[in-house]
């Protein structure tokens, strides 16, 4: 994400609440490197729970200062709803 992004805030927030089509949920941290807002610890557990791929689209809608909703398009344009019944479990091992 560019910093264009961050003019919605009046300081970059540390961390995201994400939450999916289907309303699962987890938080991610937020670093700022070479001037775009990276998604960091919390983001490779939840791409692996959700099976977001190489050549994905991912959307991200602001719904609150704090929570992003995201919306996955697999290679085709379709959207992926992917239920994450091993979320909980996952997290926990620290995928």
């Amino acid at each position: 994400m560019t910093l264009d992004f961050t003019k919605h805030f009046t300081a970059a927030p540390q961390e995201f609440k994400l939450k999916t089509n289907i309303g699962c949920t987890c938080k991610v941290t937020v670093r700022v490197i070479n001037g775009r807002v990276t998604l960091d610890q919390g983001w490779s557990p939840y791409a692996t729970v959700h099976q977001i791929k190489i050549w994905y689209l991912v959307t991200f809608k602001l719904l609150t200062l704090g929570s992003l909703k995201l919306t996955v398009f697999n290679k085709d344009d379709v959207k992926v709803v992917t239920k994450c019944k091993k979320h909980d479990v996952a997290f926990a091992m620290g995928v």
